[in-house]
């Protein structure tokens, strides 16, 4: 087992819907057994609240390998699934039956799940992925107010004491992106998912 790999936030005052993918194997003659494994988690988890979607694809046909997803409204609430003793015991009937590979936690707009290109069967609980002009806005939403801050602040602070351009450049961008990253892109895209989802503004 590889060690898990995990990207995320805390939960603040305002949560941030956390995606977690999974990829395990299984061998291809187990498929029945897996696919009923798979729903029997998906189910589970639709019980705890906080619940927004959850799903798997597989890499293509007779492949071993199967890459789920599920996400929560928050780490508080993914934490309360993955601390329940429903999961643990979900977790345990696969024993012998499935190999755990990897981990991945995902926030903000980089949480969006790509499944890779061959598939041979998706869960349609799965929500896609938002177009990319719509994550290209979300971002420009965000970078251009606080780039204009931070050109009429720092920058022209740092070029009225004679740094030149390419020095201002890097002190600007070492600091707006962990400002951008961590902060604004979570905040913005828990506010515009309904957006980022085509549904109407009424719907959420």
């Amino acid at each position: 087992m590889t060690t898990p790999l995990t990207v995320g936030g805390t939960d603040t005052g305002n949560p941030v819907p956390v995606t977690v993918a999974i990829t395990r194997r299984a061998h291809p003659s187990h498929t029945a057994e897996m696919l009923a494994w798979v729903q029997a988690g998906i189910s589970m988890a639709q019980q705890f609240t906080g619940y927004l979607g959850g799903g798997w694809v597989r890499s293509g046909p007779g492949s071993d390998e199967w890459h789920m997803l599920y996400r929560f409204d928050s780490p508080h609430s993914l934490a309360a699934w993955e601390g329940s003793p429903q999961r643990a015991w979900w977790l345990r009937t696969a024993h012998g039956l499935v190999e755990h590979t990897r981990t991945e936690r995902r926030t903000g707009i980089e949480g969006w799940f790509d499944p890779p290109a061959e598939q041979e069967s998706v869960d349609h609980d799965v929500r896609a992925a938002p177009p990319r002009w719509k994550q290209a806005s979300t971002i420009w939403i965000v970078f251009f107010p606080l780039n204009l801050v931070a050109t009429l602040t720092l920058g022209r602070w740092l070029a009225n004491v004679g740094v030149n351009v390419a020095l201002r450049v890097l002190v600007t961008t070492l600091i707006l992106t962990p400002i951008m990253t961590y902060l604004l892109l979570p905040w913005i895209t828990a506010r515009l998912e309904w957006w980022l989802q085509g549904r109407r503004f009424s719907d959420r």
